[in-house]
């Protein structure tokens, strides 16, 4: 005979674990958040997890499908994070910006996660709500549909791309993240301006911008773009 189906609510567990610990899908993603945060994605197994929360391994499938669930619940919760609190001011490009740079910080302070996440697609509850809103935002400034699903599509994009890069050079050990910092000061601030002109002249300029990340003048660029494309060339826009 087949298993019988048990509903979800009837896998989770309502009884304490030995520690007193009720568990919870929260609870599994924040304890994989702080796996990420101290070992890196080769720290998140199942095995730690019910180190951690002080359960058996195998009570990670009554919550989640299987890891890849609980990666896309990690990226789920990051969008939370970043949409928690906003609210829209109905000037499109500054409600666009607040977006932007709230993700791309959401992202950036868990670096690990970040990594793991930037690129998926979970179809959850909170990115749901940000999709919405990016879409909302631009309908509502008076973009027609095409246009707003291009602009969202690079949007999004890249938000996500400067987060997972920007989250990539934050993971690395703090003495690769420094030599990397210093090469700008140290080597291409000595290059030969008769072998290197254009980067002997930039030099100074390089070494204080090159170790900060270029998503907000990226971002302003985008808008830039799309703020030519709402009011013209010569056009005024707010916000």
């Amino acid at each position: 005979m087949p298993k019988p189906v048990i509903r979800e609510e009837h896998r989770r567990r309502r009884r304490p674990t030995r520690s007193g610990t009720v568990l919870s899908d929260a609870l599994f993603v924040d304890a994989a958040l702080r796996l990420l945060r101290e070992h890196g994605s080769a720290g998140l197994t199942a095995r730690r997890l019910g180190l951690v929360l002080d359960c058996d391994p195998s009570a990670l499938y009554r919550y989640f499908r299987g890891m890849d669930d609980l990666i896309l619940a990690i990226g789920d919760r990051l969008i939370g994070q970043a949409l928690d609190g906003w609210k829209p001011t109905g000037e499109w490009r500054a409600d666009l910006r607040g977006v932007g740079l709230r993700i791309h910080a959401a992202y950036t302070a868990h670096p690990q996660a970040a990594q793991l996440t930037a690129s998926r697609v979970s179809g959850r509850p909170n990115e749901l709500a940000a999709d919405e809103a990016v879409l909302d935002i631009l309908r509502t400034a008076g973009f027609p549909s095409p246009d707003t699903v291009r602009i969202y599509h690079a949007f999004i994009d890249q938000t996500l791309a400067f987060a997972a890069l920007d989250a990539a050079s934050l993971a690395l050990p703090q003495q690769s993240l420094r030599s990397d910092e210093d090469m700008w000061r140290s080597t291409y601030a000595t290059l030969p301006a008769g072998a290197y002109p254009r980067i002997a002249e930039a030099a100074p300029l390089l070494a204080s911008r090159m170790t900060t990340s270029a998503y907000p003048t990226a971002l302003e660029m985008l808008l830039d773009s799309v703020a030519a494309q709402r009011y013209g060339l010569g056009g005024q826009e707010s916000g």
